[in-house]
């Protein structure tokens, strides 16, 4: 891939797993090298996936609502966002994406994968027809049981970060089962480990692809 193509990178793990520590760490590493970089989430990025954030993580809803509501923020999402960041040549992280979905509603909810796998094909096709899926994923690994003793000293938590354990450990198994499916495209990072090895596994991970430097 080209330096100056546009780069999509999404970032995932379980409430707790501490994905977000890191991202302000790699935007600043790749402004470091001259890119133009674009910080965003999910649901979320726009005004109107923002307001579909709020009903999401705080309204009650059945399953099916709550995947409708995740999809149709992610294709305004994409359409305002992410594939006009990406023509310009921008770098695009993103703290979550579809793999949340398969995870969060698919396999913690135990909604209809075929469903979720539906209206990804339908949501994210690009202005070519192609299936817009990240260049990475990084993918921050870390026990359920760890996750909620975090969980625990956070933030009042949301409908999501208030669920059981059990919950957070069908998620876990979610996202091993999306890595499973596309092992080219996840670094799976150990983030049962102090913040320093952590920032270094992820740092390795995009140096290993070309994209920065070691260190």
């Amino acid at each position: 891939m080209s330096l100056s193509a546009g780069l999509f990178i999404t970032f995932e793990g379980i409430d707790g797993a501490g994905k977000s520590t890191h991202i302000a760490s790699i935007a600043r590493a790749f402004e470091a090298t001259g890119r133009r970089v674009v910080l965003t989430r999910e649901p979320g990025g726009t005004p109107l996936a923002e307001k579909l954030r709020g009903l999401v993580l705080n309204d009650p809803m059945d399953p099916l609502c709550e995947s409708l509501l995740v999809f149709a923020a992610r294709r305004d999402h994409l359409a305002q966002v992410i594939e006009p960041a990406l023509a310009d040549g921008a770098v695009v992280l993103c703290d979550r994406f579809t793999d949340a979905t398969f995870a969060y509603q698919g396999h913690g909810r135990g909604f209809d994968l075929r469903v979720l796998e539906q209206l990804e094909a339908w949501v994210q096709r690009d202005a070519h027809g192609n299936l817009r899926q990240p260049d990475l994923t990084v993918w921050f690994d870390l026990p359920a049981a760890v996750a909620a003793e975090r969980l625990a000293s956070a933030r009042v938590p949301d409908r999501f970060e208030s669920q059981p354990q059990a919950f957070f450990q069908r998620v876990a198994s979610g996202y091993a089962a999306r890595a499973a499916q596309a092992p080219q495209r996840f670094a799976r990072i150990d983030a049962d480990q102090p913040r320093d090895a952590v920032a270094e596994a992820v740092r390795r991970a995009f140096a290993q692809r070309g994209w920065l430097p070691s260190s």
